[in-house]
This record gives C-alpha cells, sequence and structure tokens, in this order.
C-alpha cells in the first residue's frame, strides 16, 4: 500500500483459482435465456417495468391506498386465517431471495476474484450484465413484498410504521438507485436478500409451540437486520468519500473514482441511516427495557409483542401463523 499522488494504491495478490459462476452457467444450459425479454435482462429507464417515476409513485400511493382501506374495512370484521396461503407466500420468498442471493453472490464473489476489492464496489466494469440482471429480479420483487403488509391487514395483525414506511421508501430507493447506476448498489442487495433467504429457517420455527423459541429468533433477526444496514453505510460512505476526493479533494487520501451518482448515493444513505435508526429504537423498546405487563393481561400482550416483531421486522412468518 502506498501514496501516488495523493491516491491510495493497494498492491493485491489474488489466489489463482477459478472463479467462474458454475451455478449461473449451469442453469442457462437448462433455462432458456433467449426467452427474457431484453427489457429484464438489463435495466433501462422507460423500457423495463416499473422504471419511470410516474409508475413508481402509482405503486407506492396504491400501496398505500390499499393498505389504508383494507385495514378500515376490517375495522369491525373478524380475521382471516389464511394460515396456509400466508405460508406458502412465505416459503415462495424465502426460497426466491435463497436462490437470488446465492447467484448474486457468485457473480460478486467471480467478480473480486478478478478486480481486487476497490474496484468490485466501484469500477463500471464491476457492474456486469448478471449482477445488473439480478439487481433488476430483486429490484420487481419489492413489489410483490408489498402482499406481506395486506396479509397483516387481513389477519388483522398490528400494523406499525416502520413495517408501511420500510416496504414503501425500499422500492423507491431501489429504483433511484437502478437510475444511478453505482456499482456498490450490489450490497444493499446481496445483503438484504441473505436476510431474507435466513427467514427460511425462521420458517421452521413457526411450527414449534416453543414461544421462546421463537421470541428469541426475532431477536436475533433484528440484530442481524441492524448489522445489515451498518456494513451498508459502510459501503456507501466508501464510495461517496472516493467520489468525493477523486473529483473535489485529490490531495486527501482515496482510492480513486467510483462509478455512481453522488446525490442519488447521499439520498440512499440517508434512507438506510433512517432504517438503521428505527431498528435500533425498536430492540431498544422490545429487548432492553422490556415494560412490565400485569398478569392478567399476560396473553393479549403476548399476541401484542408477537405481532408488532413480526410487522416491524418485516418478517416473511409471523409467530402466530
Amino acid at each position: 500500500m502506498y501514496l501516488k499522488h495523493g491516491i491510495l494504491c493497494v498492491t493485491t495478490i489474488i489466489p489463482k483459482f477459478s472463479t467462474m459462476p458454475y451455478l449461473a452457467d449451469s442453469l442457462v444450459a437448462y433455462i432458456p435465456v433467449d426467452s427474457v425479454l431484453p427489457s429484464l435482462q438489463s435495466y433501462v429507464q422507460g423500457e423495463t417495468p416499473l422504471s419511470t417515476w410516474p409508475a413508481v409513485m402509482s405503486m407506492t400511493v396504491t400501496y398505500l391506498l390499499v393498505v389504508l382501506g383494507t385495514r378500515e374495512i376490517m375495522k369491525d370484521r373478524a380475521p382471516f386465517e389464511l394460515t396456509t396461503l400466508f405460508r406458502a407466500h412465505n416459503l415462495f420468498l424465502s426460497v426466491f431471495s435463497l436462490i437470488l442471493v446465492v447467484l448474486l453472490g457468485e457473480e460478486v464473489f467471480s467478480t473480486w476474484m478478478k478486480l481486487g476489492s476497490y474496484r468490485v464496489l466501484c469500477a463500471e466494469e464491476a457492474f456486469t450484465p448478471r449482477i445488473e440482471f439480478y439487481l433488476v429480479m430483486a429490484y420487481l420483487s419489492r413489489y410483490y413484498e408489498f402482499v406481506d403488509t395486506i396479509f397483516l391487514v387481513l389477519r388483522k395483525k398490528p400494523l406499525t410504521f416502520l413495517h408501511v414506511y420500510h416496504h414503501s421508501a425500499t422500492v423507491v430507493m431501489a429504483f433511484t438507485q437502478l437510475n444511478g447506476r453505482a456499482t456498490a448498489c450490489w450490497v444493499p442487495a446481496l445483503l438484504n436478500l441473505g436476510v431474507h433467504a435466513i427467514i427460511v429457517l425462521r420458517f421452521l420455527t413457526v411450527f414449534t409451540p416453543i414461544i421462546h423459541m421463537r421470541y428469541q429468533w426475532k431477536q436475533h433477526l433484528t440484530t442481524l437486520q441492524i448489522v445489515q444496514f451498518i456494513l451498508i453505510l459502510a459501503a456507501a460512505a466508501f464510495a461517496a468519500w472516493n467520489i468525493v476526493a477523486y473529483n473535489w479533494l485529490p490531495m486527501v487520501p482515496h482510492y480513486g473514482n467510483c462509478a455512481g451518482d453522488l446525490p442519488i448515493g447521499l439520498t440512499g444513505i440517508a434512507v438506510i441511516a433512517s432504517y438503521l435508526l428505527l431498528f435500533v429504537n425498536f430492540f431498544n423498546q422490545t429487548y432492553i427495557k422490556k415494560p412490565q405487563v400485569k398478569t392478567s393481561h399476560s396473553t393479549s400482550a403476548r399476541t401484542k409483542i408477537d405481532g408488532v416483531s413480526s410487522g416491524s421486522l418485516l418478517l416473511r412468518v409471523n409467530s402466530t401463523a
């Protein structure tokens, strides 16, 4: 590692072994890739589905109106069980996330082996066609995740601000990040898909009557979410610092320039920071303070805690399912 004209240069020795993404190549052999629409293979604003501001905002506003309207309709009605359908929905999203995180992780690892740590976060060539395709798939799946909230409302589970804000803000943020084409935007996608894939294990605890085990799962998943946001902020801050230093402060140590739109990146940092604050507050209120509840109300209190935890964490599975 050394400084050259104010730029921090790093010499990296990379082990020489195959970096081919075997899983993706194996899937391509069985999936007719040519049948995939070009507008899905890569992100083209105005051509890829939900790639314009009117489309994104109309979907987000529709989501909010449907959620609030359905909640009003359900106010004086008995909750729907929907247990089997809800579990199928949870399992589908979890398996989808698992497959996508493996494919994205494989491509990121392959790119890292070829380019190194700095360039896999900042170089334009690190934004490979496969990474772009996986990011488009992850982005579009965010809209299907709106169904999470519909299930909560129909089952009359507590609906928190954190849940609704997270769902609506994430689709807008993912849309802007694709437009900004920041190479580092694979980081939040990979980490978030990884968290969702881990919920496959959380799904299995739905079948156990041990409430304590379910409660521990929720606490661990909340912690995992918080760690996820910290790592995303670290990667985003690294990219933003290099853009600023390269373009306006060349005298300070940095690696070089970083691909991406700075204002869009800073907006993403602000949104992720808000997630972090909300989740830390939720963790503190739920697991640190642990408010005492009278015995006569223990059953209703436990139900409320279960519902808030599931809704706030955006878990695929509700503990009362």
